[in-house]
Protein backbone atom coordinates (compact mmCIF):
# COMPACT_ATOMS: atom_id res chain seq x y z
CA UNK A 1 0.00 0.00 0.00
CA UNK A 2 1.13 3.74 -0.55
CA UNK A 3 0.50 6.48 1.52
CA UNK A 4 0.21 10.07 0.01
CA UNK A 5 2.78 12.44 1.42
CA UNK A 6 0.26 13.89 4.35
CA UNK A 7 0.71 9.96 5.58
CA UNK A 8 -2.95 8.78 4.44
CA UNK A 9 -3.64 6.11 2.03
CA UNK A 10 -3.30 7.42 -1.79
CA UNK A 11 -6.60 5.87 -3.36
CA UNK A 12 -9.72 5.46 -0.68
CA UNK A 13 -12.65 3.27 -1.81
CA UNK A 14 -15.86 4.41 -0.31
CA UNK A 15 -18.72 1.44 -0.38
CA UNK A 16 -21.72 3.21 0.02
CA UNK A 17 -22.63 7.27 -0.70
CA UNK A 18 -25.39 8.54 1.90
CA UNK A 19 -25.14 10.82 4.63
CA UNK A 20 -22.86 8.89 6.54
CA UNK A 21 -20.64 7.30 2.75
CA UNK A 22 -20.06 11.07 1.35
CA UNK A 23 -18.99 12.56 4.80
CA UNK A 24 -16.33 10.20 4.83
CA UNK A 25 -16.10 10.74 1.11
CA UNK A 26 -15.39 14.67 1.89
CA UNK A 27 -13.12 14.42 5.07
CA UNK A 28 -10.40 12.07 2.45
CA UNK A 29 -10.98 13.95 -0.42
CA UNK A 30 -10.31 17.34 1.48
CA UNK A 31 -7.16 15.68 2.92
CA UNK A 32 -5.60 15.08 -0.60
CA UNK A 33 -7.01 11.62 -1.21
CA UNK A 34 -8.24 10.18 -4.62
CA UNK A 35 -11.94 8.63 -3.44
CA UNK A 36 -14.05 6.04 -5.71
CA UNK A 37 -17.81 5.88 -3.94
CA UNK A 38 -19.38 3.04 -5.08
CA UNK A 39 -23.20 2.94 -5.10
CA UNK A 40 -26.04 0.45 -6.16
CA UNK A 41 -26.89 2.21 -9.80
CA UNK A 42 -25.94 4.57 -11.35
CA UNK A 43 -28.81 7.08 -10.05
CA UNK A 44 -27.52 6.26 -7.06
CA UNK A 45 -24.03 6.86 -8.16
CA UNK A 46 -25.19 10.66 -9.52
CA UNK A 47 -26.97 10.92 -6.17
CA UNK A 48 -24.02 10.35 -4.37
CA UNK A 49 -21.81 12.35 -5.98
CA UNK A 50 -24.18 15.28 -5.57
CA UNK A 51 -23.75 14.94 -1.94
CA UNK A 52 -20.31 14.89 -1.40
CA UNK A 53 -20.32 18.16 -3.63
CA UNK A 54 -22.73 19.75 -1.83
CA UNK A 55 -21.01 19.21 1.37
CA UNK A 56 -17.52 20.38 -0.09
CA UNK A 57 -19.56 23.93 -1.39
CA UNK A 58 -20.65 24.12 1.92
CA UNK A 59 -17.14 23.24 3.76
CA UNK A 60 -15.53 26.12 1.03
CA UNK A 61 -18.31 28.76 1.95
CA UNK A 62 -16.98 28.11 5.82
CA UNK A 63 -13.40 28.80 4.35
CA UNK A 64 -12.32 25.53 5.60
CA UNK A 65 -11.59 23.67 2.50
CA UNK A 66 -8.22 23.52 0.92
CA UNK A 67 -8.41 24.43 -2.62
CA UNK A 68 -11.68 25.32 -4.93
CA UNK A 69 -14.61 22.74 -4.95
CA UNK A 70 -13.67 22.07 -8.44
CA UNK A 71 -10.40 21.02 -7.59
CA UNK A 72 -11.19 18.91 -4.32
CA UNK A 73 -14.29 17.18 -6.69
CA UNK A 74 -11.67 16.09 -9.75
CA UNK A 75 -10.72 13.70 -7.40
CA UNK A 76 -14.03 11.89 -6.72
CA UNK A 77 -15.41 9.00 -8.52
CA UNK A 78 -19.17 8.35 -8.02
CA UNK A 79 -19.73 4.71 -9.62
CA UNK A 80 -21.63 1.91 -9.78
CA UNK A 81 -19.08 -0.13 -10.87
CA UNK A 82 -17.38 -1.93 -7.75
CA UNK A 83 -14.20 -3.07 -9.99
CA UNK A 84 -13.14 0.81 -9.97
CA UNK A 85 -12.19 -0.29 -6.13
CA UNK A 86 -9.60 -2.27 -7.60
CA UNK A 87 -6.46 0.18 -7.20
CA UNK A 88 -7.57 1.08 -3.70
CA UNK A 89 -4.93 1.10 -0.63
CA UNK A 90 -8.41 1.40 1.79
CA UNK A 91 -11.78 0.29 1.41
CA UNK A 92 -14.31 1.74 4.06
CA UNK A 93 -17.81 0.70 4.00
CA UNK A 94 -20.87 2.41 5.02
CA UNK A 95 -24.11 0.29 4.01
CA UNK A 96 -26.98 0.02 5.96
CA UNK A 97 -26.62 -1.87 9.44
CA UNK A 98 -27.40 -5.33 8.68
CA UNK A 99 -24.44 -7.77 8.72
CA UNK A 100 -25.20 -10.30 5.84
CA UNK A 101 -25.16 -6.83 3.48
CA UNK A 102 -21.93 -5.98 4.97
CA UNK A 103 -20.56 -9.42 4.21
CA UNK A 104 -21.18 -9.25 0.77
CA UNK A 105 -19.94 -5.87 0.32
CA UNK A 106 -16.60 -7.05 1.56
CA UNK A 107 -16.62 -10.52 -0.07
CA UNK A 108 -16.88 -8.62 -3.44
CA UNK A 109 -14.53 -5.57 -2.49
CA UNK A 110 -11.96 -8.51 -1.22
CA UNK A 111 -12.49 -10.07 -4.81
CA UNK A 112 -11.41 -6.82 -6.61
CA UNK A 113 -9.01 -5.38 -4.19
CA UNK A 114 -6.83 -7.95 -2.91
CA UNK A 115 -4.42 -5.81 -1.19
CA UNK A 116 -6.06 -3.09 0.22
CA UNK A 117 -7.25 -2.68 3.63
CA UNK A 118 -10.85 -3.39 4.78
CA UNK A 119 -12.68 -1.01 7.20
CA UNK A 120 -16.75 -1.05 8.45
CA UNK A 121 -17.98 2.28 9.70
CA UNK A 122 -20.42 -0.19 11.63
CA UNK A 123 -21.70 1.81 14.91
CA UNK A 124 -22.60 -0.88 16.98
CA UNK A 125 -22.13 -4.62 14.31
CA UNK A 126 -19.58 -7.46 15.78
CA UNK A 127 -16.12 -6.74 13.95
CA UNK A 128 -15.41 -10.16 13.71
CA UNK A 129 -18.90 -10.80 12.74
CA UNK A 130 -18.82 -8.90 9.42
CA UNK A 131 -14.97 -10.43 9.11
CA UNK A 132 -16.79 -13.99 8.50
CA UNK A 133 -15.70 -15.27 5.26
CA UNK A 134 -12.78 -13.07 4.87
CA UNK A 135 -9.70 -14.25 3.29
CA UNK A 136 -7.89 -11.77 4.89
CA UNK A 137 -9.35 -10.91 8.33
CA UNK A 138 -6.28 -9.68 9.82
CA UNK A 139 -6.35 -6.92 6.97
CA UNK A 140 -9.96 -6.02 8.44
CA UNK A 141 -10.49 -3.13 11.34
CA UNK A 142 -13.36 -1.00 12.31
CA UNK A 143 -13.59 2.96 11.72
CA UNK A 144 -16.43 4.41 13.20
CA UNK A 145 -16.45 8.05 12.04
CA UNK A 146 -19.72 10.23 13.43
CA UNK A 147 -22.21 12.20 11.69
CA UNK A 148 -21.26 15.20 10.61
CA UNK A 149 -17.90 13.61 9.52
CA UNK A 150 -16.70 16.70 8.53
CA UNK A 151 -17.17 18.73 11.77
CA UNK A 152 -16.70 15.33 14.02
CA UNK A 153 -13.36 15.10 15.91
CA UNK A 154 -13.55 11.76 16.96
CA UNK A 155 -12.99 8.07 15.21
CA UNK A 156 -13.52 4.92 17.26
CA UNK A 157 -10.69 2.59 15.72
CA UNK A 158 -12.40 -1.29 16.48
CA UNK A 159 -10.25 -3.80 17.04
CA UNK A 160 -11.12 -7.37 15.63
CA UNK A 161 -10.01 -10.63 17.20
CA UNK A 162 -7.76 -11.20 14.20
CA UNK A 163 -6.67 -7.66 13.20
CA UNK A 164 -2.75 -7.08 13.01
CA UNK A 165 -1.68 -4.79 15.84
CA UNK A 166 0.17 -3.18 13.33
CA UNK A 167 -2.34 -2.09 11.75
CA UNK A 168 -4.42 -0.76 14.60
CA UNK A 169 -1.18 1.53 15.13
CA UNK A 170 -1.68 2.57 11.27
CA UNK A 171 -5.19 3.55 11.19
CA UNK A 172 -5.20 6.15 14.27
CA UNK A 173 -1.93 7.59 12.56
CA UNK A 174 -4.76 7.84 9.66
CA UNK A 175 -7.37 9.19 11.79
CA UNK A 176 -4.39 11.92 13.07
CA UNK A 177 -3.96 12.86 9.83
CA UNK A 178 -7.38 13.72 8.58
CA UNK A 179 -6.98 15.86 11.86
CA UNK A 180 -9.59 14.18 14.24
CA UNK A 181 -8.89 11.80 17.10
CA UNK A 182 -8.97 8.12 17.88
CA UNK A 183 -9.89 5.73 20.02
CA UNK A 184 -9.49 2.39 20.52
CA UNK A 185 -12.08 -0.20 21.64
CA UNK A 186 -12.30 -3.50 21.13
CA UNK A 187 -15.06 -5.56 19.47
CA UNK A 188 -18.25 -5.93 21.41
CA UNK A 189 -21.74 -4.67 21.17
CA UNK A 190 -22.12 -0.86 20.96
CA UNK A 191 -18.18 0.02 21.05
CA UNK A 192 -18.00 2.52 23.51
CA UNK A 193 -19.52 5.40 22.09
CA UNK A 194 -22.88 3.76 20.90
CA UNK A 195 -23.37 2.27 24.15
CA UNK A 196 -23.22 4.91 26.11
CA UNK A 197 -25.19 7.16 23.55
CA UNK A 198 -27.65 5.10 23.13
CA UNK A 199 -28.28 4.62 26.97
CA UNK A 200 -28.76 7.85 27.33
CA UNK A 201 -30.79 8.77 24.52
CA UNK A 202 -33.16 5.26 25.50
CA UNK A 203 -33.48 7.11 29.22
CA UNK A 204 -34.18 10.03 27.91
CA UNK A 205 -37.10 9.17 26.06
CA UNK A 206 -38.21 7.34 28.71
CA UNK A 207 -38.64 10.64 30.63
CA UNK A 208 -40.48 11.96 27.68
CA UNK A 209 -42.82 9.03 27.51
CA UNK A 210 -43.40 9.10 31.30
CA UNK A 211 -44.06 13.25 31.14
CA UNK A 212 -41.01 14.31 33.17
CA UNK A 213 -39.97 16.63 31.19
CA UNK A 214 -40.57 17.39 27.43
CA UNK A 215 -38.00 16.89 24.94
CA UNK A 216 -36.33 20.50 24.50
CA UNK A 217 -36.06 20.98 28.78
CA UNK A 218 -34.15 17.29 28.68
CA UNK A 219 -31.82 18.43 25.90
CA UNK A 220 -31.40 21.56 27.86
CA UNK A 221 -30.60 19.79 30.92
CA UNK A 222 -27.53 17.96 29.38
CA UNK A 223 -26.26 20.83 27.25
CA UNK A 224 -25.95 23.28 29.79
CA UNK A 225 -25.28 21.18 33.04
CA UNK A 226 -23.14 18.61 31.05
CA UNK A 227 -21.84 20.69 28.59
CA UNK A 228 -23.27 17.94 25.40
CA UNK A 229 -22.88 19.92 22.27
CA UNK A 230 -26.50 18.65 21.38
CA UNK A 231 -29.03 17.00 23.31
CA UNK A 232 -30.06 13.07 23.53
CA UNK A 233 -33.01 13.61 21.40
CA UNK A 234 -32.19 15.99 19.18
CA UNK A 235 -29.03 13.62 18.71
CA UNK A 236 -31.47 10.90 17.95
CA UNK A 237 -32.97 13.14 15.64
CA UNK A 238 -30.13 13.51 13.93
CA UNK A 239 -28.76 10.23 13.39
CA UNK A 240 -32.50 9.25 12.43
CA UNK A 241 -35.01 7.39 14.87
CA UNK A 242 -35.03 4.15 12.57
CA UNK A 243 -31.17 3.81 13.14
CA UNK A 244 -31.27 4.24 16.90
CA UNK A 245 -33.78 1.52 17.26
CA UNK A 246 -31.86 -1.13 15.20
CA UNK A 247 -29.12 -0.36 17.46
CA UNK A 248 -30.90 -0.79 20.52
CA UNK A 249 -32.69 -3.46 19.08
CA UNK A 250 -29.33 -5.22 18.49
CA UNK A 251 -27.93 -4.35 21.83
CA UNK A 252 -30.79 -5.05 23.87
CA UNK A 253 -30.05 -8.77 22.35
CA UNK A 254 -26.40 -8.89 22.92
CA UNK A 255 -26.67 -7.00 26.50
CA UNK A 256 -29.70 -7.54 27.76
CA UNK A 257 -33.26 -5.62 28.71
CA UNK A 258 -31.68 -2.58 29.98
CA UNK A 259 -31.15 -1.62 26.15
CA UNK A 260 -34.46 -2.51 25.21
CA UNK A 261 -36.40 0.15 23.08
CA UNK A 262 -38.67 2.08 24.74
CA UNK A 263 -42.56 2.31 23.00
CA UNK A 264 -42.63 5.65 22.30
CA UNK A 265 -39.29 5.12 19.56
CA UNK A 266 -41.30 2.22 18.32
CA UNK A 267 -44.33 3.99 17.72
CA UNK A 268 -42.33 7.25 15.93
CA UNK A 269 -40.40 4.97 13.45
CA UNK A 270 -44.00 3.33 12.72
CA UNK A 271 -45.50 6.38 12.04
CA UNK A 272 -42.63 7.42 9.81
CA UNK A 273 -41.41 9.82 12.34
CA UNK A 274 -37.73 9.30 11.79
CA UNK A 275 -36.25 12.81 12.44
CA UNK A 276 -34.43 14.94 10.27
CA UNK A 277 -34.39 13.25 7.33
CA UNK A 278 -38.33 12.78 7.53
CA UNK A 279 -38.76 16.60 8.72
CA UNK A 280 -40.39 15.08 11.83
CA UNK A 281 -39.24 13.11 15.43
CA UNK A 282 -38.52 14.28 18.59
CA UNK A 283 -38.34 17.87 16.75
CA UNK A 284 -40.08 19.40 13.78
CA UNK A 285 -37.48 20.15 11.50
Amino acid sequence: MTDSPIGLPTRVGVYGGGRMGAGIAHTFLAAGCTVTVVESDDDAADSARERVVTSLAKAADRGVLDGTVAQVAARLTATADGGLLGDSDLVIEAVPEDVELKRSVFGRVEQVAPEAVLATNTSSLSIDAIAAGLTAPERFIGLHFFNPVPASDLVEVVVGSRTTPSLVGLAGSWVAALGKTAITVKDSPGFASSRLGVAIALEAMRMVEEGVATAADIDTAMTLGYRHPVGPLKTTDIVGLDVRLAIAEHLARELGPRFEPPQLLRDKVAAGELGRKSGRGFYDW
